[in-house]
C-alpha cells in the first residue's frame, strides 16, 4: 500500500495546484460557515446573560435574531460551497474514466466494468464528501473553539481534551480500515471477473458437464467478498468508540464540571453557549468527518490507487507453440493437409496482430497456407477477427510479427496480384463500363465485360441500367446492385487472388451461390470467402473456423464431428441450403413452386427482409400448414 503512495500524492497535489482558484472561492465561501458557527454559539449565550436572564426580553430577541441573519448567512455560503466543489470533483471524474478506458482499450482489463460502473463513481461522490466534510470540520471546528474561547477561555481545557483523544484514536485506525477496504475491493473486481468469464464460456460449461464445478468457483469468489465485507464492517464499529470520545464525552465533562466552571468565572449563559456548540456544531461536524473519512476516505485512497496504477508494459509476442497450444489469443496452424508442395497463393508465418501496442492480440502466431487454386472460407463469431484477416491477407493491415506473402512475394509489394471485395461495395457515379473495367491495366473488349457479367449474375443488371454505357448513379442502387457490380468488377480484374469479405450478404442464397462458383470455376484463382451463411462453407475445399483462442481446419463434413463451435454455428446459420441442392431438402427461404406451394406463396425481395408472421391482412394458416 505504500509503494503508490508518494505517486498519489504527487498526483493529488498537482491535481489541487492546476485549480487554486477554486480553492480559494472554496475557502472564502466556508469563512462564513466558521462565522455562523462562531455568532451563532456566541449569541445563545450572550442572549440568556444580557438578555433574558437580566430582564431584557428585547435585547435577548435581539441577539438570537442576530444569530438567525447568521444561519441564513451561512447557507448562502453553503451553497456557493457546492458550486466550487463541483469545479473541483467533475474535473477528477472525467480524467478517471479516461484512465480507464484507455487502460480497457489498451490491455483488454476484464475488471474495467467494475472500475468504469463502480469504482470510478466511489471516486467521485467520496472525494465530493471528502471536499465538504473535511472543509466543513475545519471551518465549524475553528468557529466552534473561537466561540469557546471568547465565552470563556477555562471552557477549552474541559472540551478540546476528549475532543483530541477522539481524533487521535480515529486516525489510529485509518490505515487498517484502507487495508480492509482494499481487500474488499479486490474481492468485488474478482467476483466481476469471474461472473464475465463465465457468461462468455456459458456454451463450453454445459457441454463439458461443468455447471457444478463453475458454481462452486463463483461461490467462492462471492464468500471472499462477504468476508471482506464483514471484516471491514467490524473495523467500523471503532469509528463509533472515537466518535463517543470526541464528540459526547465532552458533553457529559461539561455538566459535570459545570459547578467548577461557574466558580472559575463562566456564566450560565457561556455553559448553554457551550453546549451549543457542542451538540450543534462540533459533534455533527466530528460525527461526518469521522463517517466521510472512515469508510468513505479510506475506499477513496484505494479507488485511487487502483484506478490510476501505471498500465502494464506491453508483452511481448512469443511465437505460437507448435501445437497451437500456449496462452493468450493463439490461432494455431490449419491442418497440414491444406498445404501444397508448390508455391501456395497465400502464406501467414507466425503472425501476430493486434490494434495498437497494448492491446491483446486479435492473432497470435498464425500460420495459415492456402495453395494455389484453392477455395478457403473463413467462419466464427462476429468480431472474432475474420475481416481483419482478409485485411492481412489483402495487405491494408500489417502484422506486428511474421509475414504475410502472396504468390511467394510479401504482400506489401504483390497487391496488384489480389482484389478485395468488402461487404459494402464501392460504385462511383460514371458509366457503367468504367465500373466494370477500373481494376483492369487494359481496357478489356465488350464480350468479356458481358462475360464476366452473366457469370456472377449482374448481366440482368446491366441491361436493366441500359447497357455498359449507362449512366450509374449510386444512391439510386440498392446495396445488392452495387455487390453484383463490384462482384462483375473484381471477376474481370486479372488477379490470381480474390478475397470475399461479406461481399453477398445482400444477396439471396442462389444469387450468393451463382457469384462464388462464378470465382471458384475461374482459371489459376484462389478464393478465400469470410461467409455469412453455411452453403458458402459447405462449398469450399476447406473451412476455417475462428473462435478468438483457436483455429480448426477442415471440410464441412470434418468440421461438423471436430468442432463445438462449427456445429453450433451452423446450426444457429438461418439459411440450410435447401434451394440450393440441400441434402435433407429444407429450402432457404420461402418462394413459389417449391414443395408444399400451393399458390400461396408470392416472391418478394431476398432473405432477411421476409415480413414477420401476423402482419399480413389474412393472418389465419393456409390448409393447416
Amino acid at each position: 500500500m505504500t509503494t503508490d503512495a508518494p505517486r498519489l500524492r504527487t498526483e493529488g497535489l498537482r491535481f489541487l495546484n492546476r485549480r487554486r482558484p477554486v480553492l480559494a472561492r472554496l475557502a472564502g465561501w466556508s469563512l462564513l460557515e466558521a462565522a455562523q458557527t462562531f455568532l451563532f454559539g456566541y449569541a445563545v449565550a450572550r442572549a440568556l446573560d444580557h438578555g433574558f436572564l437580566a430582564g431584557r426580553p428585547a435585547g435577548g430577541l435581539g441577539w438570537l435574531a442576530a444569530a438567525a441573519v447568521a444561519v441564513a448567512a451561512g447557507a448562502y455560503g453553503t451553497g456557493r460551497v457546492f458550486r466550487a466543489v463541483s469545479e473541483l470533483v467533475e474535473p477528477l471524474r472525467d480524467g478517471l474514466v479516461r484512465r480507464v478506458v484507455g487502460r480497457a482499450l489498451a490491455e483488454a482489463d476484464h475488471a474495467a466494468v467494475s472500475r468504469l460502473t463502480h469504482q470510478v463513481e466511489i471516486a467521485r461522490d467520496t472525494f465530493a464528501g471528502l471536499v465538504m466534510v473535511s472543509r466543513s470540520f475545519v471551518f465549524t471546528a475553528a468557529g466552534a473553539l473561537a466561540g469557546l474561547a471568547s465565552l470563556a477561555p477555562v471552557l477549552l481545557l474541559v472540551v478540546v481534551p476528549p475532543l483530541v483523544l477522539g481524533l487521535g484514536l480515529f486516525l489510529v485506525t485509518l490505515r487498517p480500515m484502507a487495508r480492509r477496504q482494499e481487500t474488499f475491493l479486490a474481492a468485488d473486481e474478482a467476483v466481476a471477473q469471474a461472473l464475465d468469464a463465465t457468461a462468455a464460456g456459458l456454451r463450453d460449461i454445459t457441454a463439458a458437464g461443468a455447471e457444478t464445478r463453475t458454481a462452486d468457483e463463483v461461490e467462492t469468489r462471492f464468500a471472499a467478498e462477504f468476508r471482506a465485507a464483514r471484516t471491514l464492517a467490524r473495523w467500523g464499529v471503532l469509528r463509533v468508540l472515537a466518535v463517543a470520545v470526541g464528540g459526547r464525552l465532552p458533553v457529559i465533562l461539561l455538566l459535570v464540571t459545570a459547578p467548577w466552571l461557574l466558580s472559575r468565572g463562566a456564566t450560565h449563559g457561556d455553559l448553554v453557549g457551550a453546549l451549543t456548540y457542542l451538540m450543534y456544531a462540533l459533534l455533527p461536524a466530528l460525527q461526518s468527518l469521522m463517517q466521510t473519512l472512515g469508510t468513505a476516505g479510506s475506499r477513496l485512497t484505494v479507488v485511487l490507487r487502483r484506478l490510476t496504477e501505471r498500465g502494464r508494459e506491453p508483452a511481448v509476442p512469443e511465437p505460437a507453440e507448435a501445437d497451437g497450444g500456449g496462452p493468450g489469443n493463439v490461432l494455431p496452424a490449419p491442418s497440414p493437409r491444406l498445404a501444397a508442395p508448390e508455391q501456395p497463393a497465400v502464406e501467414l508465418r507466425g503472425v501476430t496482430f493486434a490494434y495498437g501496442p497494448y492491446a491483446e492480440p486479435v492473432f497470435k502466431g498464425l500460420d495459415l497456407i492456402v495453395p494455389a487454386g484453392g477455395h478457403l472460407t473463413v467462419v466464427g463469431p462476429s468480431g472474432i477477427g475474420k475481416s481483419t484477416l482478409a485485411a492481412l491477407v489483402a495487405g491494408l493491415l500489417e502484422p506486428a510479427v511474421g509475414e504475410v506473402r502472396l504468390c511467394g512475394e510479401p504482400v506489401r509489394g504483390a497487391v496488384h496480384r489480389r482484389v478485395l471485395v468488402p461487404q459494402e461495395a464501392y460504385v462511383f457515379s460514371g458509366a457503367l463500363r468504367d465500373n466494370l473495367t477500373y481494376l483492369c491495366p487494359d481496357p478489356p473488349p465488350d464480350p468479356a465485360v458481358l462475360a464476366s457479367a452473366r457469370a456472377v449474375g449482374a448481366y440482368e443488371l446491366l441491361l436493366r441500367l441500359g447497357g455498359l454505357d449507362a449512366a450509374v448513379a449510386p444512391g439510386e442502387l440498392s446495396a445488392g446492385e452495387r455487390q453484383l457490380i463490384a462482384l462483375a468488377r473484381s471477376h474481370l480484374a486479372p488477379v490470381p487472388v480474390v478475397l470475399l469479405d461479406e461481399a453477398t450478404c445482400h444477396l439471396d442464397p442462389a444469387a450468393e451461390a451463382r457469384a462464388e462458383r462464378a470465382f471458384a470455376e475461374r482459371p489459376d484463382t484462389t478464393l478465400i470467402v469470410v461467409a455469412h451463411r453455411i452453403s458458402s462453407a459447405r462449398r469450399a475445399g476447406r473451412v476455417l473456423v475462428m473462435d478468438g483462442t483457436h483455429a480448426v481446419c477442415g471440410s464441412h463434413d470434418e468440421l461438423i464431428r471436430r468442432s463445438a463451435l462449427y456445429r453450433d454455428l451452423a446450426g444457429g446459420w438461418s439459411e440450410p441450403a435447401g434451394a440450393l441442392g440441400d441434402p435433407n431438402g429444407v429450402h432457404a427461404i420461402a418462394g413459389p413452386g417449391l414443395p408444399g406451394d400451393r399458390g400461396h406463396v408470392v416472391a418478394h425481395r431476398p432473405v432477411g427482409q421476409v415480413q414477420a408472421v401476423g402482419d399480413l391482412g389474412d393472418v389465419r394458416p393456409f390448409g393447416g400448414e
